[in-house]
């Protein structure tokens, strides 16, 4: 539910309330399939006749006034979460991630068990409080069950077995809108990547209604399993080959790169596979400035993007990463909500002739 305690500007109601239509729809990894059938479904709406391969991603393709380069610009669908790996004979489930979920941010907490024929309600049970563990220890995901109710032949019949997904439960994923009404922030579990999706969908809606031309041949894709293997974006760019690939994602806050939550965007200078395009990096730069929008550079040791992953596949010439500075990554993220709004006017004038 969201808690709006603010007075909304008209753009900002029109982010919040397509980020609050696709937080209510489950996409664990590797199980995207509602997700992608309400992009396509409010696709054709806006009247594209967007493209779903083999592998599920959406996109569609749209004429520029160049054809000899091309540009990619992507957000994945899916979202992190947890995996049954074995029913136990009180009917607790034992789990595996699925992307980057870690026990001590995933905490006790309701969630929604999607079996075959019926999803269920269960809890994460991380032990006792009084006696044993000792404060300061981490736990694993091994330590961990969710605890359902139900016998095994129950869960059976619902259809839950090894490799059903888990996710917290759609309610309790917010948003919620925090602080100052002149300069609120938003928070949710989570942004990764709906709101990439968000920025993608409101570019098109704007692209149709104000009926603007593009630069050069762009490709606005919808990924599948990023947060696994980035297998989506790396399939899509071997079948078009794309000049630029731009990954339209968050940038989490680390020890060893110093950016702040508030209104810039940032853009990813490397990451754990590669550094990324310098002149692309200028050319999304001089966009945003054009706009009066700043980003912030980001380093990263650790983390990675679907484009540093096409960039492992070598069919696209430069990449670059771009979205909100985001506090609690892989967790109940938090992000200045006009960060949002300026990383949608950078992309908009970028592709716009």
């Amino acid at each position: 539910m969201l808690n709006r305690p603010v007075i909304m500007q008209p753009y900002q109601e029109e982010i919040i309330s397509m980020f609050s239509e696709l937080l209510a729809i489950p996409a664990p990894s590797g199980t995207e399939g509602e997700m992608i059938e309400f992009i396509i479904t409010k696709l054709k709406s806006w009247g594209y006749n967007p493209v779903k391969d083999h592998t599920g991603n959406v996109y569609v393709k749209i004429e520029g006034e160049r054809n000899d380069i091309s540009c990619c610009l992507a957000a994945h669908i899916d979202e992190i979460g947890l995996m049954v790996t074995k029913i136990n004979d009180d009917g607790s489930l034992n789990v595996e991630r699925v992307g980057g979920s870690l026990p001590w941010k995933f905490g006790e907490r309701p969630v929604e068990i999607f079996g075959k024929n019926k999803t269920i309600k269960g809890i994460t049970a991380m032990g006792s409080g009084h006696g044993g563990r000792k404060t300061d220890t981490q736990i694993k995901w091994e330590e961990v069950k969710v605890v359902t109710g139900y016998t095994p032949e129950k869960l059976q019949e619902f259809g839950i077995i090894a490799g059903t997904r888990i996710l917290p439960l759609r309610s309790d994923c917010g948003p919620h809108i925090l602080g100052e009404e002149d300069n609120p922030l938003i928070a949710a579990w989570t942004f990764d990547d709906r709101m990439g999706a968000v920025a993608l969908l409101r570019l098109l809606n704007i692209l149709k209604e104000e009926k603007i031309r593009l630069k050069i041949d762009t490709t606005i894709a919808f990924t599948v399993q990023e947060e696994t293997s980035c297998f989506g974006a790396r399939t899509l760019a071997q079948k078009i080959q794309p000049t630029y690939f731009i990954a339209v994602d968050g940038c989490p806050t680390a020890s060893h790169s110093p950016l702040e939550v508030d209104e810039r965007p940032g853009i990813w200078l490397k990451d754990r596979r590669q550094f990324y395009s310098t002149e692309l990096i200028e050319d999304l730069t001089k966009a945003a400035e054009s706009v009066g929008v700043e980003l912030q550079r980001a380093i990263f040791t650790g983390a990675a993007s679907d484009a540093s992953s096409v960039g492992l596949t070598g069919v696209a010439d430069q990449l670059a990463t771009i979205g909100q500075v985001r506090e609690n990554s892989h967790g109940y993220e938090i992000a200045n909500l006009e960060a949002f709004e300026n990383l949608f006017k950078t992309l908009k004038e970028f592709i716009a002739s």
